[in-house]
């Protein structure tokens, strides 16, 4: 930021009580957070991104009716820039930028829309394109159709892979006259219901977390030629896990060296080592709260985003051994996810 002050900002569900878009002011020594304001400009802000240039907040409203809004963040409260854009489909939970565009994932259409990007960071007026996945799964009736759960771009730069849910698959995209274009689907063991999934930092493997199966599965990713090779899969949790158990979120080390995921059902925090192509289970320790919804992790802090106890945890990792340590949290009602400035 501007004034060197380091920044969170984090999205809730404002149809379940919570406050909108929440900054607080981020402790570099200790990962502590401290509110510093909050914003109701859209209902249901519940996936953020930040530009790269950190002047521009992008959020989503998971509604019905789902549309991307975006907001000036120089001083402590995000100010709108812009009315908010319709993504032509329903329930967007995530949005990325790739190629001088705002993309979103729409679960409840099953859709991926790209919204451009003015010169100024501000939206367009309306999306340029909306690629309807299609298909079904296994497992009902999370499955009777396409839920795009995320969508973001490769380490490249050249590929969008959106994650979907319905039809146990990643897609792999490219950007053909502002519209998302099919370039390759990747099936993914049926019924396993992935969720998000996060790049490995040397830009070669992609670890996708699954919903309905709570395990991680493990891809080889040739950006050269566009390409998601599954690999192996890891159980999340140790034993048999609850029907109920529903991973979350995903991110690994900038070492690459673990990856840590939420379940919500368990209240419990993952953390897998790597090990060439495959991943070890290490140990779960609790989450601090009640129903992790989201992770972030910046400079040796995770912070979780604990939806139904309504606060946002931080924890301080052990570089050695992955182990997360809990700091602290701030009462966050109904919190979706952190984005770090």
């Amino acid at each position: 930021m501007a004034d060197g002050r380091r920044r969170a900002f984090i999205g809730s569900f404002t149809a379940a009580g919570g406050p909108g878009i929440v900054t607080a002011e981020v402790d570099p020594g200790s990962g502590a957070l401290t509110v510093l304001s909050s914003v109701q400009a859209v209902p249901d802000p519940s996936y953020l991104t930040l530009a790269r240039d950190g002047e521009t907040l992008y959020a989503v409203s998971e509604t019905a009716e789902g549309t991307v809004a975006a907001y000036r963040v120089a001083g402590d409260k995000p100010e709108p820039a812009g009315r908010p854009v319709p993504v032509g489909g329903s329930g967007p939970t995530h949005l990325s930028l790739f190629a001088g565009h705002v993309l979103t994932a729409n679960y409840g259409s099953g859709s991926v829309t790209a919204v451009p990007l003015r010169p100024d960071g501000t939206l367009a007026r309306s999306a340029s394109g909306v690629l309807r996945h299609t298909g079904a799964g296994p497992h009902t009736p999370r499955q009777q159709g396409p839920h795009a759960h995320q969508v973001q771009p490769d380490p490249s730069g050249r590929w969008a892979v959106s994650v979907d849910l319905g039809t146990d698959s990643v897609r792999v995209c490219t950007l053909v006259d502002g519209a998302l274009a099919l370039y390759r689907e990747t099936a993914l063991r049926p019924g396993s219901g992935p969720r998000h999934l996060a790049f490995h930092p040397d830009g070669t493997h992609a670890y996708v977390v699954n919903e309905l199966s709570p395990s991680v599965t493990v891809c080889r990713w040739d950006a050269a030629e566009g390409v998601l090779t599954p690999l192996s899969e890891t159980a999340v949790l140790p034993g048999t896990p609850a029907s109920d158990a529903y991973p979350s979120g995903i991110v690994t080390s900038p070492d690459g060296r673990f990856v840590w995921t939420a379940t919500r059902g368990e209240d419990v925090l993952s953390v897998l080592a790597v090990q060439g192509e495959e991943l070890r289970l290490v140990t779960t320790v609790h989450c601090g709260g009640h129903w992790p919804r989201a992770l972030a992790a910046s400079d040796g802090f995770l912070y979780v985003a604990n939806e139904r106890s309504g606060d946002v945890t931080w924890f301080a990792v052990d570089p050695l051994t992955g182990l997360p340590r809990r700091g602290g949290s701030i009462r966050v009602a109904a919190a979706s996810c952190v984005t770090l400035a």
